[in-house]
């Protein structure tokens, strides 16, 4: 199944959203450190309800040590300087789908060593700057999952 990775994170209830759509969809979930809060946090809890023991959550201590453990997959850059519309990848089962933080999306540096045409936007209106987090990454990671013909799913 997919991955879902959240880079330094810095929104509580957005990563709460985001642990409960990934037990819902068998996405595993990676953050990347350093993040903006406490895991132990009552909004992180509150928003991912009970679905935290059903997630697989894997912390990163920082961007190097996550690039080692994902070895071998292809990460797309899911960001709003994407150079292709996500619908327009045809997504493999073991990708990668990095999202930036709520406040500052990917660094540069991170943008830079992924190739152009791995770098995934949502189309939007026109003078909109962002979608919020979780939104965009369920958009994604349910786009990736249809074209597995929503493998695992009931």
């Amino acid at each position: 199944m997919f991955h879902i990775a959240l880079y330094e994170p810095r929104i509580a209830p957005n990563t709460g959203n985001i642990i409960r759509l990934a037990a819902n969809n068998g996405c595993s979930l990676h953050l990347i450190e350093p993040l903006g809060f406490d895991l132990e946090e009552k909004k992180l809890r509150r928003a991912g309800l009970d679905y935290h023991d059903m997630a697989n959550v894997t912390r990163h201590p920082n961007y190097d040590a996550f690039l080692e453990a994902m070895k071998g997959r292809r990460i797309l850059a899911c960001t709003t300087k994407g150079s292709r519309f996500h619908d327009q990848i045809d997504y493999l089962d073991d990708d990668v789908l990095l999202f930036g933080s709520e406040t500052h999306g990917l660094p540069d540096n991170v943008l830079q060593s992924i190739d152009a045409s791995c770098r995934l936007r949502i189309p939007m209106r026109p003078g909109s700057r962002s979608l919020n987090l979780s939104n965009a990454v369920a958009i994604i990671s349910h786009e990736a999952w249809r074209q597995q013909g929503f493998a695992g799913g009931v």
